[in-house]
């Protein structure tokens, strides 16, 4: 069976049931108030536990003319029907201890009546209760269809409650919640099932018989009840329910229901006359109940609450994810065929955002005058014209193709192929341990066939990012000489510029063309060292983001400008006193580890500004070692004031540099990494934090590394020690 049964059975399973599940959702969390507010009634007594049988039933003797029955319902209150001393019959909460009344039995409220009624069978008695059974058995599906892909998506059941790759707040609330609702929901539903099944008595049957005694003797003398043996040692919590004898006939007896059995007892003598045990359907239909209602309990009432709100969350999620979907997989119309095409591009995608970028590509290509064709993988074949193919693919669940590619291999190996060219990109997650497999797969795939030679190694982002994306594209069109421009204003929702912020001080430029720039920011916001300032110069314009380091309150910004960078310019243009323009994005993900004893922060150009604010806020002196790589050591001069002040307070344990373009000390961040290998084991073993941030070719190189080093050290893939939140990344 294929992920995208799976995935059609849940949709399909939803679209059947969403009305009713939504209904009954609603219904559902009225009625999760209802335990709540009958556990808040002052009517039950601590003593429950303690009180006998024996005394209840004396004390109610001695008080009222008759006692026809006691009960002690979900709540734990006792209720008691009895005929007063004027002959009245009345019904009334009781205090099991004393006999005294503690208030009259209720009737259920109107919204209560109501949201039940709804709730079981839509007003539409036998046909209401079939069709809510019928979606509790629906939803029993939805949660096993979503269970399996989300253990398919996290890469196996082992990762169950692996890290969550946040895509989105739909997608990923949707999973995350669904992990924790699984059980909650899968009670409910399997609940309503069972209860269902019981309205329909489509359960075995039965019915409970007593033995009645084939010979009764006439002249057994009565005991008090205060001395039945087993009215004393029965609790009245042990209670469900005891009916008294019609009359005085010693043929009459005390019919009492107990949590797992029932009794019939002598009125006379108190001895057990016949005891017959629930049977296991009967057991399970009253768990039943009371998980399904949460009767009885404020905290399962509370879960229920809850679990009918997931529901409407699960309900809009969902719808929203596969609209988006269907929007993501939406062919884009190609003008030519795929034989007069000299750019094809094929696509895996299981939910439809590698599709996004490849279509970015596609509609790139095509503004740049190529012709291009794009479609699956599914639908590879030969291509008359073509000079290149390009493959943007995903990797689904272990290391698995998408849907839409899993029949690639097949038709790799029997369409006959003019000689191509070709590039693969992969797109994957590093908290997986089969992060890009897929990817890595068909490049091999091409590799070895005789058709195909490389134009560009394989390239591998990570989580979705538009820096990464935008590298390669870049690379791709220097290496065919293609000027592409790539459109993001329908993928990209940008920051408002919306705070203002004062220009405290700024630094000339360095031998690199960057500068260091401090701002205050003129109204009350929260930011971190790790948080990005968004800018935009004007509406055309897709927001610059910075990585902010914190200084005393300011913001230190690092800014390397470029001939062409309208706003690294921007801020060069720009003098103390001077007024900006710019939101704060949280980037909580990019935090200092307050967990973490002990952080390694890489860097390298101006990528070290969070860790200038990060190392002068270690108030706490953990550990912190800094490898920065520069091009020469001037290029750390604007940088060494903060960093040795840091040291000399013992802020920051060691500090490693690199210089790329030094001629006696030619190397980079990654080859510090690398001499250092038993120290970053150590430090990882030891549940340590590295941070990354810089270029997108300076982080390629280092998580090169540490793969090197944790794989022939640790003997471990460098995605278990991410998954673990020890390795945090923002590069750009």
């Amino acid at each position: 069976m294929t992920i995208s049964v799976w995935r059609i059975s849940h949709l399909m399973l939803a679209l059947i049931s969403s009305i009713f599940i939504v209904l009954a959702s609603l219904t559902g969390m009225i009625l999760a108030f209802e335990p709540i507010s009958n556990q808040l009634k002052d009517y039950k007594v601590d003593a429950i536990n303690e009180v006998s049988l024996a005394t209840t039933i004396t004390k109610l003797s001695n008080i009222y003319e008759e006692v026809l029955s006691i009960e002690v319902d979900d709540n734990e209150f006792v209720i008691a029907s009895v005929f007063t001393k004027d002959g009245a019959s009345e019904t009334f909460y009781i205090n099991p201890e004393t006999g005294e009344k503690l208030g009259d039995v209720t009737e259920k409220a109107f919204i209560f009546k109501f949201a039940t009624n709804l709730h079981r069978s839509l007003f539409l008695k036998s046909t209401g209760r079939f069709i809510i059974g019928l979606v509790s058995f629906f939803l029993f599906l939805m949660a096993i269809t979503g269970a399996f892909l989300v253990a398919k998506r996290q890469g196996g059941i082992t990762r169950w409650f692996s890290k969550v790759v946040n895509e989105d707040f739909k997608q990923y609330y949707h999973v995350v919640l669904g992990r924790y609702m699984l059980i909650p929901i899968s009670i409910v539903a399997l609940t309503g099932v069972y209860l269902s099944l019981d309205k329909f008595n489509l359960l075995p049957e039965s019915e409970i018989k007593h033995s009645y005694p084939e010979v009764v003797e006439v002249d057994v003398v009565r005991t008090l009840i205060s001395e039945f043996e087993l009215f004393r040692s029965l609790k009245i919590s042990e209670v469900k329910s005891v009916e008294f004898p019609f009359s005085e006939d010693i043929e009459d007896y005390y019919f009492i229901k107990l949590v797992d059995k029932e009794l019939l007892v002598s009125q006379f003598t108190g001895d057990i006359v016949s005891e017959q045990p629930y049977a296991l359907n009967q057991m399970a239909l009253q768990w039943s109940f009371i998980l399904h209602t949460g009767s009885g309990t404020i905290v399962w009432s509370a879960v229920l609450f809850f679990v009918c709100i997931s529901l409407l969350f699960f309900i809009y999620t969902g719808f929203a994810m596969t609209l988006k979907r269907l929007k993501n997989n939406e062919k884009v119309s190609n003008s030519i065929m795929k034989d007069d095409a000299e750019y094809i591009i094929l696509v895996g995608s299981e939910t439809g955002t590698t599709y996004t970028f490849a279509t970015l590509f596609f509609k790139a290509l095509i503004t740049a005058g190529e012709k291009a064709f794009i479609s699956d993988l599914n639908s590879y074949t030969g291509y008359d014209n073509a000079k290149q193919l390009i493959i943007f693919t995903a990797t689904y669940g272990e290391g698995e193709a998408p849907t839409n590619a899993k029949q690639f291999g097949k038709h790799l190996d029997v369409t006959v192929q003019n000689k191509l060219e070709y590039a693969v990109l992969g797109f994957g997650s590093l908290m997986y341990p089969e992060y890009c497999k897929y990817a890595i797969v068909v490049d091999a795939l091409l590799q070895q066939h005789k058709a195909f030679t490389p134009k560009l190694p394989l390239f591998k982002i990570n989580n979705q990012s538009l820096e990464a994306f935008k590298l390669w594209v870049r690379q791709w069109g220097e290496s065919n000489g293609i000027v592409l421009d790539l459109t993001f204003r329908d993928s990209i929702k940008c920051q408002k510029n919306n705070t203002s912020f004062k220009v405290m001080e700024r630094s000339g430029l360095n031998v690199d063309r960057s500068f260091l720039i401090r701002f205050k920011p003129q109204q009350r916001v929260k930011f971190e060292s790790g948080d990005l300032l968004s800018i935009k110069i004007n509406s055309d314009e897709t927001a610059r983001l910075y990585s902010i380091g914190k200084l005393n309150g300011d913001i230190l910004l690092s800014v390397k400008t470029h001939d062409k960078g309208l706003c690294s310019n921007y801020l060069n243009d720009i003098n103390a006193n001077d007024m900006i323009k710019a939101g704060i994005q949280r980037n909580y993900d990019f935090h200092f580890p307050e967990y973490a004893d002990e952080v390694v922060m890489i860097a390298n150009g101006t990528g070290i500004a969070p860790f200038l604010g990060m190392i002068s806020d270690n108030k706490k002196k953990k550990k912190i070692h800094l490898f920065w790589g520069g091009r020469t050591k001037a290029s750390f001069d604007m940088y060494d004031k903060v960093i040795y002040q840091a040291f000399d307070k013992k802020y920051i344990s060691s500090i490693n540099i690199a210089y790329s373009q030094e001629q006696d000390e030619q190397n980079y961040v990654q080859d510090l990494i690398a001499q250092k290998d038993e120290f970053i084991a150590n430090h990882l073993k030891n549940e340590g934090v590295i941070m990354i941030c810089g270029s997108l070719e300076m982080q390629n190189s280092v998580l090169e590394t540490l793969q090197n080093i944790t794989n022939t050290r640790l003997k471990m893939s460098l995605s278990a020690f991410e998954n673990m939140e020890q390795i945090k990344m923002d590069c750009y």
